[in-house]
């Protein structure tokens, strides 16, 4: 088969350039840095079970931030920041040679869920949340993400001379959502300037998954985790008797009506040949009495979507179709929408810089693109600052089926023999990113 010269030209740049990165590290370096990861695993451990035994949510991550800051300030040439965003704590590592600044994240809250796993660390603490008394857990694997970046901080400090560039060291608190009242999480944090002095070039993170083999690492270029909002519906009616309807308005009927009612705009309005999209109802409030019907109720739900054309239309929608209803039944209907994380995007450069580093990780993990998650991460902050690659890492127990856990849930379990490939992940990102700078 005939190629032209020119198009063997440009096939050359381009496998030069995704593969540079790979050719560019120092074996030497790598080989002391892979020994250094490995040296750190009970330690990793053991931070790990802590912070899950001891849970804390978003904006209260108080010992969470303690232990952090104390680990990262018995690690030689850092640099430790408290009190950010409330509880986060930075860690700044200067290499012995100059480059980039490489900036890894890691989330350090937990949920308002009650551990139902046997494990001799599970969590045992409790809390009151929005009213109701609830367990605290990381069921969504925050304690693990925090673990191994203490871990790649504790690796990459002990060949610090030998590192280009900078590499920030970000636990961020509330991912999961501040308090109510409250600001937090990735976006006050990037108001805060987390991203400048030093101005980060390009920013990192990763992610567990109870539903991916152990040591697989998953990504997809482009749009990964859907943009987030939250919705709250006001049904106001009239309050009467519950044997006599007619003499008012009832709005516990309307706002069934409403709740049946937007199930339609995803099927019906949304071309979902573009990407998917969610309208989900997530509770409802009304009434106190069996024979009396209440003056309102209130809906609250969210909205996931991958685009703007499409957030628009699910917005314009819902208030369409819920104040309509209502004033079809003589109630009324408020509407508030509130816009919470943007899309998550992975940079595609970046992200075919960045796959010949994680393909060339020592014991070769799997990798697979895959397909987006109607999910939500904040690390959407960061990522529309910056360049941002957020991955995966697979660690389904193999006792288990993917389902028998899910993230946010009471069974949510990880494999602990997962973590060496996060932590060599982070490290060879940080490292393989600067060297194919220079």
């Amino acid at each position: 088969m005939h190629i032209s010269s020119a198009r063997l030209l440009l096939w050359s740049i381009w496998l030069s350039f995704v593969s540079t990165p790979v050719r560019a590290q120092d074996k030497a370096l790598l080989t002391r840095l892979d020994r250094a990861v490995e040296a750190v695993q009970p330690q990793v451990l053991t931070w790990r079970r802590t912070l899950h035994q001891h849970p804390e949510l978003g904006n209260r991550e108080f010992q969470t931030a303690e232990l952090i800051a104390t680990a990262l300030r018995a690690m030689p040439g850092l640099e430790v920041q408290t009190g950010r965003a409330h509880t986060g704590v930075v860690g700044l590592l200067k290499g012995g040679k100059p480059g980039p600044v490489v900036a890894l994240r890691a989330d350090i809250d937990a949920l308002p869920v009650t551990e139902r796993n046997e494990l001799p660390f599970r969590s045992m603490a409790t809390t009151t949340y929005r009213g109701q008394t609830t367990g605290v857990m990381h069921a969504c694997g925050h304690d693990t993400h925090t673990a191994m970046l203490l871990g790649a901080a504790q690796a990459l400090s002990s060949v610090r001379a030998e590192v280009r560039g900078t590499i920030k060291f970000i636990f961020q608190p509330a991912e999961e959502g501040a308090p109510d009242g409250e600001d937090g999480g990735a976006e006050l944090l990037v108001k805060e300037g987390v991203l400048d002095n030093p101005k980060v070039d390009v920013v990192f993170g990763q992610h567990i998954s109870s539903q991916f083999p152990v040591g697989t690492l998953c990504f997809r270029p482009g749009a990964e985790y859907a943009a987030v909002d939250k919705y709250e519906i006001v049904v106001h009616g009239k309050q009467t008797h519950g044997a006599m309807p007619w003499l008012g308005v009832d709005p516990v009927v309307t706002a069934a009506q409403i709740v049946l009612g937007i199930q339609t705009i995803v099927s019906r309005n949304v071309q979902l040949t573009n990407g998917a999209a969610v309208l989900t109802v997530g509770a409802i409030h009304g009434g106190i009495r069996e024979n009396i019907i209440p003056e309102e109720v209130r809906l609250i739900g969210t909205i996931r979507s991958f685009d703007t054309t499409t957030q628009h239309l699910l917005h314009r929608r819902l208030r369409e179709v819920a104040t309509n209803i209502a004033a079809s039944a003589g109630a009324r209907a408020d509407v508030k929408i509130t816009v919470q994380y943007p899309v998550t995007y992975n940079d595609p450069t970046l992200t075919a810089r960045v796959r010949p580093l994680l393909a060339a990780l020592p014991g070769a993990p799997p990798l697979r693109e895959v397909p987006a998650t109607t999910g939500a991460e904040d690390f959407a902050f960061y990522a529309q600052r910056v360049p941002g690659f957020f991955f995966w890492l697979g660690a389904c127990p193999p006792s288990r089926q993917p389902t028998d856990g899910p993230h946010h849930t009471p069974d949510f379990l990880v494999d602990e023999a997962a973590f060496p490939v996060g932590v060599r992940a982070l490290c060879r990102l940080a490292v393989g990113y600067a060297e194919g700078k220079k």
